[in-house]
């Protein structure tokens, strides 16, 4: 744990900052607050820069408040925001996403947060406010909003004769068997198990109208007809040389990776902030961003970061300042530029150069944060290894999701 360096970036507006200073109730207006920040801003000398301002701006405007920002790694980090919201410790807030909040609030560790926006409430978008409730309450201060579209290598779809981009199912299919003859693979899949399915397979059940969790949340759906074609869809394709030989323990990294060395036409779920390093390594007139893939329907992966708010916090008013601030058009502009998501508020725009920053702001009604549930990433735990087992050749689709589900089904047992 450290405290990060303050330096400059975007100059914050001293009046908003002052107003953010007013108290907002329950207990003393003053105190120390940690926030648990992770790498939204993928680069980690811009990360440092950016939280450094805020935390340094901020207290140049609450000098009651001793705030401190922590730069935390994704890895371990369930088990480690788990371990502190249960202990009471290590953190004030921490950013969350929606597939999280519900069982911290199971757990009674979180406080709503709607009280700390205010009248500003409503200026958030929607659908990023909607993904942060529970029960009626807020849990979190949406931030930012990820946004994910598939992007192409024009390269080897030219090279294999596809004139269309594969944006459909059916199109992914036949374009398999013609990627292959020309030595490459379709869609770069990462299949580690301790990758999030949010990411891999979940989108493709979405897209078949499935969905992870049964209406009433007391058992799984993901084994039903709707995901075994999803999970058997992915199989099709691979069988036909359409998923790279290691996709069953590839990683989410780019270097290396199967779109960035040109072995793959596909990354289905990019984001905005990665189309920099595969235009600099296919060229970025080879480079093409699409809509969300279409099975039954055109849906992808997206979510809001929510900081929320640990029930155990000492500084509970001080604390709520601190999301007050981070939730304000400065904040959320200069966030939005820095990681290349998208903004969370109704009256920020989204800003820059690239073209594609549109496609992928336009894109944020196709997307969908996840199924909510208060087990949904101990469910995805047990669910991963199985889709790699059918990966491997080890198991059908129907196999692998009904073992999945079974042992899923046994932790629903539990809530």
């Amino acid at each position: 744990m450290r405290r990060i360096a303050a330096a400059g970036l975007v100059a914050l507006l001293a009046g908003t900052l002052a107003a953010c200073g007013g108290d907002d109730g329950g207990g003393g207006s003053g105190g120390s607050v940690t926030l648990w920040m992770y790498p939204v801003i993928a680069d980690q000398a811009k990360s440092q820069e950016f939280w450094g301002k805020v935390e340094k701006d901020f207290e140049a405007a609450n000098s009651g408040i001793d705030f401190k920002i922590e730069l935390q790694p994704w890895e371990g980090r369930q088990e480690k925001v788990t371990t502190a919201l249960a202990a009471g410790k290590g953190f004030d807030l921490v950013v969350l996403g929606p597939d999280q909040i519900p069982q911290y609030v199971q757990q009674g560790t979180l406080e709503p947060v709607d009280s700390a926006l205010g009248g500003a409430k409503d200026k958030f978008v929607e659908t990023s406010r909607t993904a942060l409730t529970v029960d009626g309450k807020l849990y979190g201060v949406p931030i930012y909003n990820t946004s994910t579209l598939p992007v192409y290598n024009k390269a080897l779809l030219d090279k294999a004769g596809i004139t269309d981009v594969p944006d459909t199912w059916d199109k992914i299919r036949d374009a398999a068997p013609k990627l292959a003859a020309q030595g490459a693979t379709t869609l770069s899949y990462n299949g580690a198990p301790e990758e999030t399915l949010n990411l891999t397979f979940y989108p493709f059940l979405w897209q078949n109208e499935g969905s992870v969790f049964s209406k009433d949340g007391k058992s799984v759906a993901f084994n039903q007809p709707a995901g075994v074609e999803a999970l058997q869809f992915l199989l099709d394709v691979q069988k036909a040389g359409g998923l790279p030989a290691g996709a069953a323990t590839q990683k989410s990294t780019l270097d290396g990776g199967p779109i960035v060395t040109g072995k793959a036409a596909i990354m289905p779920l990019a984001q905005l902030s990665q189309l920099a390093p595969v235009r600099t390594a296919l060229g970025a007139d080879k480079v093409v961003v699409g809509q969300p893939i279409q099975g039954k329907k055109r849906v992808a992966f997206g979510l809001p970061g929510g900081v929320v708010l640990s029930k155990r916090s000492e500084h509970t008013a001080a604390a709520k300042k601190v999301l007050a601030y981070l939730g304000t058009p400065e904040v959320i502009t200069g966030l939005a530029q820095a990681s290349g998501f998208m903004p969370t508020r109704t009256d920020v725009q989204v800003t820059g150069t690239d073209p594609a920053a549109k496609q992928f702001a336009d894109a944020l009604p196709l997307l969908y944060p996840g199924d909510s549930h208060p087990k949904a990433r101990q469910v995805m735990s047990v669910l991963a290894p199985q889709i790699q087992a059918a990966l491997q050749g080890k198991k059908t689709a129907k196999q692998a999701l009904d073992d999945a589900a079974k042992e899923a089904n046994a932790l629903l047992g539990n809530t």
